[in-house]
């Protein structure tokens, strides 16, 4: 990668990161380099390892994917889903983050949450019987 392409992935970076403080309002990078998505819920992802949008995204589908199904009450759930939404112009339901979590939850299968971004988020990729938790 030459040194415009690191320049424009570090720039589509800081756009995403950016716009889901917008999107999330009381979200914050913390000094441990955290995303802190929700601080009354303590939902947040590590930025550590994240060096381009698409990395982003994956962090987006592998942490937000068990709050917004499982973990947040009937108030939170919803509004951290369509912050989701919104960010990644999408338009999951709490019944898509189930399987979404399933699949791809906590970064268990990284190869596969790559297949199905790169696919533009066609769900039957992770609904494919033939898919398992471990393999892509």
């Amino acid at each position: 990668m030459n040194k415009q392409d690191l320049l424009t992935e570090e720039n589509a970076l800081k756009n995403i990161v950016n716009y889901a403080m917008n999107v999330f309002p009381k979200s914050f990078i913390n000094n441990s380099n955290e995303f802190i998505i929700e601080p009354r819920n303590n939902v947040y992802f590590g930025l550590y390892d994240v060096k381009t949008e698409f990395d982003f995204r994956c962090k987006m589908f592998e942490w937000l994917s068990r709050p917004i199904a499982y973990e947040l009450n009937k108030y939170w759930a919803p509004k951290l889903l369509n912050g989701f939404n919104r960010l990644l112009k999408t338009n999951f339901t709490k019944s898509d983050m189930e399987i979404i979590y399933a699949k791809l939850g906590n970064c268990v299968n990284r190869p596969l949450t790559i297949r199905f971004i790169e696919s533009g988020y066609d769900l039957s990729i992770l609904t494919d019987s033939n898919q398992t938790r471990q393999g892509a």
